[in-house]
């Protein structure tokens, strides 16, 4: 059945050619099915995009990161070929707030501040205790579903933080997150984000976390090995513009007017695209309704390449949080090459700030950018960059934003049980629909071959046991546990030892008053 198909037809027909659409695809292919992949770009990979020139070598302008409990994206990557290196954070971090540097060591800044540690504390914590209520495949059945979704994050902040310092970083928490702002957001919706991703300590470490490592050559090469292993069963250029399944063949066409007929269809794309296309019958209320509430965040990707990486002479591993309203970038990792060559430092233009920096000129960026990392860094050698690379993810056609969809408050638990039910003989992938990391390349991956199996349970080729398939730990990227400490779990919130202190010295104003009325003679004993 793996010949090529007479008449443009299939078993199966995928729409999106990323990784959720080729993963699908290669697996399907593998168990014997005839298989095409339609792709509206002139590339494959979709929010995964490898550039490759002289000043760079390679580099990743898209999605690039990957770590321990990232089982399946391991185990694909292995299976072509690739090979991971660790991203650098040998030398310390550098915290930029307030016009001053400190460094230091981990993967959140330090606190000086009692209140502020207190604060940070039970911020953490309590996104993750609330998280454990989340189920991963029905965050809208949680217990507190309906309370959780008609908050936005920003008001969960407000809730839950008292310091400013706190405030401003639990910002800078969403922003980095889910380039989005906390008041776009459904706590629901984040909550379940952070806890599908290991949660908050997993997903922000760069050691033992989700930015540990990269893949030597570029996380395109994923993309691009599959599509030499299904060679011309996929099509480049190929925006799917209408798809009919009024009839015993599900009918795709395409933009070019070509026609495509298929057993079943698979939707790898995100769930807003898929309103470009033309359904007969016409789409369900609710899911009709689903993919026009879910907007995707906003980031301009941004790599700063040096003459030599100056920032490690300095003591400082590349990577920095600046918490500096007029700074385009806010966190930065190094993006050097494993072996010393083509010193860089890769930073995100996150959510509000890329919409408020994408009419600027790419140079007025590079130098804004470089001006901060004066700052931040102490030198002028931050000035006098060799090579700057970005890409502006906002303007992306077949994306339409990165890293991935949000949910709005209220959109979860109104539309979300319908983000993986199959439409007719349509099966949705795509890394929104994963129950693990997902908006990774790690959910992309765990999407696509549930998809894929979907469609084979329906064929009657596997059980519907084997639909969700456990994934054993990557053996050469093992994961170690984050534990919280004693203290961790049970400091009191600083709003909470306020309130004690305040508590107490009321107490301790009451008995100095009490016994110096006493000594005056003014209680008199009964």
């Amino acid at each position: 059945m793996n010949g090529e198909a007479m008449n443009n037809e299939y078993d199966v027909i995928v729409i999106g050619g990323g990784i959720s659409g080729l993963c699908a695809a290669k697996l399907l292919f593998e168990a014997g099915l005839n298989v095409v992949v339609l792709e509206a770009r002139d590339r494959v990979g979709g929010r995964t995009h490898t550039i490759r020139n002289k000043e760079v070598q390679y580099v990743d302008v898209g999605g690039a990161y990957v770590g321990p409990t990232q089982n399946r994206i391991l185990r694909v990557a292995k299976e072509l070929g690739l090979k991971t290196y660790k991203v650098n954070v040998e030398e310390q971090v550098i915290y930029h707030v307030k016009g001053r540097t400190y460094a230091f060591n981990g993967a959140f800044p330090p606190a000086w501040n009692p209140f502020v540690i207190l604060d940070y504390n039970n911020l953490w914590r309590t996104i993750d205790e609330w998280g454990k209520e989340i189920p991963v495949d029905a965050p809208w059945k949680a217990p507190h579903a309906a309370e959780w979704d008609k908050m936005s994050m920003q008001q969960f902040i407000d809730q839950v933080c008292w310091t400013r310092a706190a405030k401003r970083f639990a910002q800078l928490f969403v922003n980095v997150n889910v380039t989005s702002e906390p008041h776009q957001v459904s706590a629901l919706w984040f909550l379940w984000y952070i806890k599908l991703c290991g949660g908050t300590s997993r997903i922000f470490s760069v050691t033992n976390g989700g930015q540990e490592r990269k893949f030597v050559g570029g996380s395109g090469q994923i993309s691009e090995k599959i599509m030499e292993r299904l060679q011309d069963r996929v099509k480049l250029s190929r925006p799917v513009v209408r798809l009919d399944q009024s009839g015993e063949k599900v009918i795709v066409e395409t933009l070019n007017r070509e026609i495509y007929k298929g057993k079943y269809v698979i939707s790898a794309i995100p769930p807003s695209l898929t309103a470009k296309i033309h359904y007969k019958p016409e789409l369900p209320a609710a899911r009709n309704q689903l993919i026009h509430r879910l907007p995707l965040g906003s980031v301009i990707k941004c790599m700063m390449y040096y003459k030599e990486a100056f920032w490690r002479k300095k003591g400082y591993c590349g990577a920095m949080f600046i918490e500096d309203e007029n700074s385009p970038v806010e966190i930065t990792l190094d993006d050097t090459k494993p072996d010393g060559s083509v010193p860089a430092i890769m930073g995100f233009i996150l959510s509000r700030k890329a919409s408020a920096l994408t009419n600027l000129s790419k140079e007025d960026r590079k130098r804004r950018i470089c001006e901060h990392f004066a700052k931040a860094l102490g030198t002028e050698e931050a000035l006098h960059p060799v090579h700057y690379e970005e890409k502006n993810w906002c303007e992306e056609e077949y994306s339409g934003g990165c890293y991935t969809v949000y949910f709005p408050p209220g959109i979860m638990t109104q539309y979300g049980s319908v983000i993986r039910q199959p439409v007719g003989k349509i099966y949705f992938a795509g890394t929104e629909t994963a129950t693990q990391w997902s908006g990774y390349m790690e959910g992309a991956v765990q999407a696509g071959e549930r998809a894929a199996r979907e469609i084979m349970c329906q064929m009657g080729l596997i059980p519907e046991s084997e639909i969700w398939m456990p994934e054993p730990e990557s053996e050469d990227v093992p994961a170690l546990p984050f534990n919280r400490t004693f203290l961790e779990r049970i400091l009191p919130s600083a709003q909470g030892f306020a309130n004690f202190l305040c508590h107490s010295a009321f107490l301790a104003s009451a008995v100095v008053l009490g016994l110096y009325a006493h000594r005056k003679g003014f209680v008199v004993r009964l």
